[in-house]
């Protein structure tokens, strides 16, 4: 019998016959498990790899390991139909992905997934073209945003004349393309790697040109300061690529675990009006729709705000959103799936977004001033966790003081123990 793709009219039809489908379990799939909890009451599908528990003790998901989930025919096959099964029984799948590589694949693929599933990404021409850090900083420059200054070195074919003594240090380096670099293997692979030196430079190029990633390694102005430099920003603009929302913070700390450079454990709320308005000229210039995330550095030598990327999804933080005022999962719900004229609302309340306890914000945190805000922030009860969801199981709430715990060995590990601040405290 021929089915057709379900229609949902309003945030109550919504309720009754809308799916979530959350790929991943990381932190931002359990926050996508939770809110379309919260919000209207649904259960989600999560598709994984491994059990990660603090997600799979949910009640409030189905929670499937499928084999090869991480290959894209496999993920493409299971989601059409996925979507077919969902159709048959009345309800609209809506899939969102946890990580860059599925917010690449769903926006590569979403013609014949649209067939069943909404799938609320850029189309892939925009996507693909935006993610390249050369394009990216070819935007910047011509709408007038500031952005460090950048070298491209070719991984496919090793550039015969790279000296590595031509660089200022330190540096940073960074694949130009995050999805193609999360296939690389190579020793020493990092997310982003801190240069000191040309001999460091040489052994990491020499690594990513022997590895399967086929783009360039993007090497930067290392701009200086410390976790509190960097800058989160997200945004949601319309079809036209208006922005209806925008919430921004500071970076109080990030995951130093190797693989894990780059991931905020702690922002709260700080709004730069002149930084929102360039990331909203980006939005309009390429009539982005949906979800963006912007990376931004404060630099103390000019006093600029410096912007590293883009990323093409709701970054794995975007708890911070629904913490400063505006449910994010409404966003997808009313703008794709129901279609509604959404209207400018920006999220400006006081936050603080936290996967780090009390102790690790005490001994991290050099800038006193600071320390003092976030430690108030905790104090007064502002300091959320996505993962801190009392409606959910004790199971639940037990994997998620695991997470805590294993945050504090992290930062004694890659902090505390290498010199970090009050490294010989208590």
């Amino acid at each position: 019998m021929a089915c057709e793709k379900v229609r949902i009219g309003s945030e109550a039809e919504a309720r009754l016959h809308l799916q979530p489908v959350v790929l991943g379990a990381d932190i931002f799939g359990y926050t996508l498990v939770r809110e379309f909890n919260r919000v209207y009451g649904l259960r989600s599908i999560v598709l994984a790899t491994a059990d990660v528990k603090f997600t799979s003790s949910s009640r409030f998901c189905d929670y499937r390991i499928v084999e090869g989930i991480d290959q894209e025919d496999v993920l493409v096959d299971y989601l059409l139909e996925l979507g077919e099964e969902l159709a048959r029984t009345g309800r609209l799948g809506i899939v969102i992905g946890a990580g860059d590589w599925y917010a690449r694949i769903l926006s590569q693929h979403k013609p014949e997934l649209e067939r069943w599933l909404c799938v609320p990404y850029i189309d892939f021409g925009l996507l693909d073209l935006i993610t390249q850090k050369e394009a990216f900083y070819q935007a910047c420059e011509e709408l007038g945003m500031d952005y460090p200054a950048t070298w491209y070195l070719p991984c496919d074919e090793p550039d015969p004349s790279f000296d590595p003594h031509a660089f200022p240090y330190p540096l940073i380096a960074k694949p130009s393309n995050s999805a193609k670099w999360h296939y690389a293997e190579f020793e020493g692979k990092k997310k982003v790697f801190e240069v000191e030196g040309p001999d460091e430079l040489a052994r990491i190029y020499e690594g990513a040109c022997g590895s399967c990633y086929d783009a360039k390694l993007v090497i930067q102005d290392f701009i200086p300061g410390a976790d509190a430099g960097l800058h989160s920003v997200t945004t949601y603009s319309d079809a036209e690529g208006n922005l209806v929302m925008s919430c921004m913070g500071q970076v109080v700390l990030q995951d130093h675990a190797p693989s894990a450079i780059g991931n905020p454990v702690l922002i709260c709320d700080k709004r730069v009006e002149p930084v929102l308005e360039q990331a909203a000229r980006f939005l309009k210039r390429f009539g982005y729709r949906g979800f963006a995330n912007f990376d931004v550095k404060y630099d103390p030598r000019d006093g600029s705000y410096r912007f590293f990327e883009v990323n093409t999804r709701a970054g794995r933080n975007t708890f911070y959103v629904t913490l400063a005022g505006v449910d994010f999962v409404r966003l997808y719900v009313r703008d794709f799936a129901i279609g509604e004229t959404l209207e400018r609302h920006d999220a400006t309340k006081p936050f603080c977004y936290s996967v780090v306890p009390r102790k690790v914000v005490e001994r991290t945190v050099d800038d006193p001033e600071l320390r003092e805000r976030v430690l108030g922030m905790y104090d007064s009860g502002l300091a959320q966790s996505p993962l801190s969801y009392q409606p959910d199981t004790l199971a639940h709430r037990l994997w998620s003081e695991v997470n805590l715990r294993h945050q504090v060995q992290k930062f004694k590990k890659y902090v505390w123990d290498t010199g970090g601040r009050q490294a010989a405290s208590d």
